[in-house]
């Protein structure tokens, strides 16, 4: 028979040397955590993509200029939202903590989105500047108008790669591949020529402390609607420490080589690679597109990397790789999961092939993410998220809010200073995910062994998870019913082999003459690819609640 819970026993698992407290105040701010770092390991390499290394001195000193050049020559002041939209390149770091040392609050938005998505996240974080990737540029020129972006600056690939290297990529991506799409943009300003400007301003920190607000990181949270959950430099410390810490029984501050196929804007990598892994003084290989496995397998021969962050799509698609088996992985250290549920098949077939467990973590935006990681020393289980990570609580509540016994089902709730102080602007929907106590409400189901494991066994919000990224089915519902032949419309998510879910749409017609393929052909336009519906079955009527309410549940 189950036994009502008992504070903190997992504390009793913690590996050794690992404490069960972290201080997120250690550091007044990111600012100086990411100067700190600079000095330590200033000649160490801090991040590398395509074979071009920059040191921790090299972004100290290029991330300084950017800075001084927000300052002066654009007068954004502390506070001001800035977003920074491309894959992962160099030019991310330098933006990033540029951005960060002018007491800026970044706002990371997806470069594939559409411009309908674009447009949405612009006109409700209300930014001054934007960095873009110039690929992505004519999206941006279709909505720019309505929106409060003051200062547009366009980078290029290769715009921090050495001469002749960058001239050479940056021709071939704008004449020979042809990805520079054509716009109209006037008054816009080059990356480079950003960092050179800075270079001959003067700059003058803002002060800054832990309570103020550094990132706007856009999620849908428990309630549905894409909302930006507001991430204070403690919230970003206290979660960077936490992992840090976490890892000390494996990894060696200065040593480790670490592979970045997650996007830099995802919160996960963000918070885990371009920060905590930054901070243990390590080398950051930074992947622009995972998808070329043929590039991406090269890199990994070359990098002998001793950390991997991924998602268990991407160990999934690197197993399946015929060329994955002429890799040597021995330097592997240490794979982390997150991001999404864990196949244990993939998990399994990883180890065999790797030698290197998969350790598996939980977490979510309003989190800044981590919540909970198995253990690195051996003792992680699989099919868990494993325990709660350094001054972190949890427990498991019924739908009175009351703790259940060890074992029973409930939503997992958490406290810790990495939580969110709330949603940008939606007072109403942060009431929604806090107790009265102050705990996060995290819409999961999970279960809690009697010595602390966690595991995830149902989703009470309505979320699906498409490799990773949150897909929000009010979001697809209105797409599609924008479409004038569309009477009713209903998205969940469906157990998919390579995504763990994807997008199925149920529809309602209004005009019988609608098809699959066209209805597939709208929301291409209007949704980003893991988004899109991959299945949609035609119904005559949804099912719902006497008051209206789609029961997504009885479509599943």
């Amino acid at each position: 028979m189950s036994t009502a819970p008992r504070d903190k026993t997992w504390l009793d698992l913690y590996p050794s040397g690992v404490r069960a407290e972290i201080d997120p105040a250690y550091y007044a701010n990111l600012r100086d955590l990411f100067e700190e770092t600079c000095r330590i390991y200033a000649d160490h390499t801090a991040f590398s993509n395509r074979d071009f290394p920059l040191s921790f001195r090299e972004i100290d000193v290029k991330s300084k200029h950017f800075a001084a050049f927000l300052q002066t020559e654009l007068g954004l002041k502390k506070g001001d939202r800035i977003v920074l939209q491309m894959p992962n390149l160099l030019q991310y770091p330098v933006a990033l903590f540029g951005a960060i040392r002018a007491g800026l609050v970044v706002v990371n938005m997806n470069p594939l989105y559409t411009s309908s998505e674009m447009e949405a996240t612009l006109k409700d974080s209300n930014p001054s500047a934007i960095v873009i990737l110039e690929n992505f540029v004519d999206k941006l020129e279709t909505v720019l108008a309505n929106t409060t972006i003051r200062h547009v600056i366009l980078t290029e690939i290769g715009d921090l790669f050495a001469f002749p290297k960058r001239t050479l990529i940056n021709f071939v991506v704008r004449y020979v591949k042809r990805m520079i799409p054509a716009h109209r943009l006037h008054q816009t300003i080059s990356f480079r020529s950003a960092l050179s400007r800075g270079a001959r301003a003067s700059f003058k920190p803002p002060a800054l402390s832990g309570s103020d607000l550094v990132f706007l990181q856009y999620t849908g949270g428990t309630t549905g609607v894409s909302k930006a959950a507001m991430l204070s430099h403690t919230n970003m410390l206290a979660n960077l420490f936490q992992m840090v810490e976490w890892m000390k029984p494996k990894l060696e501050p200065g040593k480790e080589i670490v592979i970045a196929a997650l996007p830099l804007y995802h919160v996960f990598c963000l918070t885990v690679n371009c920060l905590g892994l930054f901070h243990l003084g390590a080398h950051n290989v930074l992947i622009t597109n995972p998808r070329d496995f043929s590039d991406f397998i090269r890199t990994l021969k070359k990098a002998k990397p001793t950390v991997l962050t991924a998602v268990s799509t991407l160990l999934g698609g690197l197993l399946h790789d015929s060329r994955f088996s002429t890799v040597n992985l021995s330097s592997l250290k240490v794979t982390v999961a997150g991001g999404m549920a864990l196949k244990e098949s993939v998990a399994k077939e990883w180890t065999k092939r790797t030698g290197t467990p998969v350790i598996e973590g939980y977490g979510l935006t309003e989190a800044s993410p981590v919540i909970s990681c198995n253990p690195l020393d051996g003792h992680d289980r699989l099919g868990t998220i494993g325990i709660p990570v350094p001054s972190t609580d949890v427990k498991i509540v019924d739908e009175k809010g009351i703790r259940v016994p060890f074992g029973e089902r409930g939503e997992l709730c958490a406290k810790g200073p990495q939580v969110m102080s709330g949603y940008w602007k939606k007072p109403e929907e942060t009431a929604l995910v806090f107790d009265a106590d102050g705990w996060l409400k995290t819409g999961d189901i999970a279960t809690q062994s009697a010595d602390g494991f966690l595991k995830i066994v149902d989703r009470k919000k309505d979320m699906i998870l498409v490799s990773g990224f949150n897909v929000y089915p009010n979001e697809v519902e209105e797409v599609a019913m924008r479409n004038p032949k569309v009477l009713d419309a209903a998205a969940i998510g469906i157990p998919d082999e390579h995504s763990g879910e994807v997008v199925k749409l149920v529809v309602v017609k209004k005009d019988p003459s609608l098809t699959e393929a066209e209805l597939m052909a709208y929301c291409k336009t209007e949704l980003t690819g893991y988004k899109r519906p991959k299945v949609i079955e035609f119904r005559t009527e949804l099912p719902k609640t006497n008051v209206g309410k789609i029961l997504r549940r009885e479509l599943k």
